[in-house]
């Protein structure tokens, strides 16, 4: 259950790590990271980052990459919010993207099966 705090919590989590990717992370082989949700525990001592990389086949280098300046990352986070306990952070891969594309490639391949039972079905009407 999420409460008011919490959630404006992860909203300046959110914005303050995308402004840490973007000013001091300025490592050209990352390529492009949106941090796409941010989600804390109850005490606000852990928050879980889910990032999504552009370059899919960079995903796991990227993810390595990050989990190596998670102390530079954490201490930056630390001097832009004004929280007693600056949370641990965990990164993670968010796939949601790719789930909607398989999603949509189903639906399509539905459709196109679909209408070719229907053109079949109106060529054998006209027999």
């Amino acid at each position: 259950m999420s409460t008011h705090r919490i959630d404006k919590v992860e909203k300046l989590l959110k914005e303050e790590l995308s402004n840490i990717f973007l000013f001091k992370l300025r490592d050209s082989a990352l390529g492009f990271i949106t941090i796409t949700k941010v989600i804390a525990s109850p005490d606000l001592k852990r928050a879980k980052v889910y990032l999504s990389v552009f370059e899919k086949e960079n995903r796991s280098f990227v993810l390595d990459k990050i989990k190596k300046d998670v102390k530079f990352i954490r201490s930056e986070l630390a001097h832009r919010i004004s929280l007693k306990f600056c949370p641990e952070l965990d990164f993670y891969i968010d796939d949601t993207q790719d789930y909607v594309e398989k999603i949509e490639g189903l639906i399509k391949k539905i459709h196109s099966q679909s209408d070719r039972e229907n053109d079949n079905e109106i060529n054998t009407a006209e027999d």
